[in-house]
């Protein structure tokens, strides 16, 4: 068809012949970032589709392809089956959560902290690190991977979750973070797809946005991701890996039992997909939940990279992680691990392996589950139709919003009035939702009276 005759056609994207260089597919790519990016195409919006596009620009089909294809790596768009292309949710903006600067002028139930009135033992244990005769020895290169007898402690720590492993098959990292980064790195290529919940960490969306792959939202329900909507994708598409937090995921606190873990690991096995494990809320359910059972990774060690940190358990600040893999994943593993850390501070190590031997860090954990206890009942003082379902002693609740209240009218409303909240399209791994729910954060107050006043403000605003 010639340009002329789309002058007063209808499409929901016309970008400009005349601005376009070769290579052509490349440049339109560009010019689709840059309407994305500056809100000249808003998120949901159905582009055009491939071979129309191709015709209104009278360039050939496969052009249009390449340019869709790379911005899909970028995380701008998205496709849906038998529905078309659209732009994703988060593609103009950056959802990566981190500690607000300026939460001291608001009270801050966004960002999760980890309960952190807890760190008086921390110190302790950091005082006594400090006399021990070789300091000097955690001051190194050596032991890239863990010193041994901090990695004897973190299977001993481990043990507990019920994952049973060795020294030779994991390593210490800088946080659950730094993990998810340095597998991704090891395991998976520009262009992989990995599955996802629909609404997922939203860290990882990040993260893999800057290693170009793409998540493929699968939908679940209140026991987490459905094993044969999984099935559906792996027969639909070239599917790698799956992302799961079976403790507690986050943001929607939904802790998957035993039987659709089960369900879930015959179709990773069948599909020879790779798993990741965040299991940083192990210490929450492991013999608490009755139906938690074990990890993914006693099922499917061979196929599993399993993720457990210490900075909701223990202390946040000192940034300890352990990654437990199998022996075909070892030397990627490896690789990615010196040349992203050369090595994880051994003195953090130290510190959170003086708490575990010493029996403090089971302290800290007590002190933790029972503030996590109170904070969740205080909450339910204030929204007590939203406690059905989900971990009871979660670090954050998921609250569905009134229907008329956007994305762009809670955050800076609730910012207004004086709480940081975030709403549930920072989490939205792809798609659109027809549901928009708050992730309040119960464990960052500096008080659970700071709490209580936040809760107070975010009722009263709904109200």
């Amino acid at each position: 068809m010639p340009f002329n005759s789309f002058e007063h056609y209808p499409m929901s994207w016309k970008p400009d012949r005349d601005r376009l260089q070769r290579p052509l597919y490349r440049s339109l790519a560009l010019l689709l970032e840059h309407d994305i990016r500056h809100g000249f195409l808003a998120p949901g919006t159905k582009l055009p589709p491939q071979r129309e596009l191709a015709d209104f620009l009278d360039v050939n089909f496969t052009t249009i392809t390449r340019a869709y294809k790379l911005c899909e790596l970028k995380g701008l768009i998205h496709g849906v089956t038998g529905n078309g292309t659209f732009v994703s949710a988060n593609a103009a903006r950056s959802v990566t959560i981190s500690k607000d600067p300026s939460s001291n002028v608001h009270i801050d139930l966004g960002f999760v902290a980890s309960f952190e009135q807890t760190n008086d033992l921390v110190t302790e244990a950091l005082k006594h690190v400090v006399e021990k005769s070789y300091l000097e020895q955690l001051l190194n290169y050596n032991d890239p991977a863990g010193i041994p007898h901090h990695k004897l402690a973190a299977l001993n720590w481990m043990k507990a979750f019920g994952i049973q492993a060795d020294t030779e098959h994991m390593a210490i990292v800088s946080g659950a973070q730094n993990a998810l980064a340095i597998t991704l790195l090891a395991l998976f290529e520009p262009g992989d797809r990995i599955a996802v919940d629909q609404y997922t960490y939203a860290n990882f969306i990040e993260v893999s946005k800057m290693f170009r792959i793409k998540l493929v939202p699968i939908s679940g329900d209140e026991y987490g991701m459905l094993p044969e909507a999984l099935e559906d994708q792996c027969s639909q598409s070239n599917l790698h890996g799956v992302f799961l937090m079976p403790s507690c995921a986050n943001p929607t606190t939904i802790v998957i039992p035993e039987k659709r873990k089960k369900e879930l690991a015959q179709v990773i096995q069948k599909h020879h997909l790779i798993l990741i494990e965040d299991d940083i809320h192990a210490f929450l359910s492991a013999d608490i939940i009755d139906h938690y059972g074990q990890p993914m990774y006693q099922l499917l060690p061979e196929q599993t990279v399993y993720i457990c940190s210490t900075a909701k358990s223990i202390c946040s600040g000192l940034r300890v992680a352990y990654i437990v893999f199998n022996e075909a994943f070892k030397d990627t593993m490896m690789k990615a691990i010196y040349n992203v850390n050369v090595k994880t501070s051994s003195l953090d190590a130290e510190i959170v392996t003086e708490l575990i031997l010493s029996g403090k860090a089971n302290m800290i954990v007590t002190k933790k589950k029972q503030l996590a206890e109170t904070a969740n009942q205080l909450f339910a003082e204030f929204f007590p139709n939203t406690l059905h379902g989900g971990h009871p002693l979660s670090f954050y609740r998921w609250l569905r919003l009134p229907k008329v209240m956007h994305e762009a009218y809670s955050e800076g409303f609730f910012l207004e009035k004086g709480v940081r909240v975030f709403h549930s399209n920072r989490f939205l791994s792809g798609g659109n939702a027809e549901e928009n729910y708050l992730r309040v954060a119960l464990s960052s107050t500096s008080s659970l009276e700071e709490l209580r006043r936040g809760l107070e403000i975010l009722r009263e605003s709904l109200e």
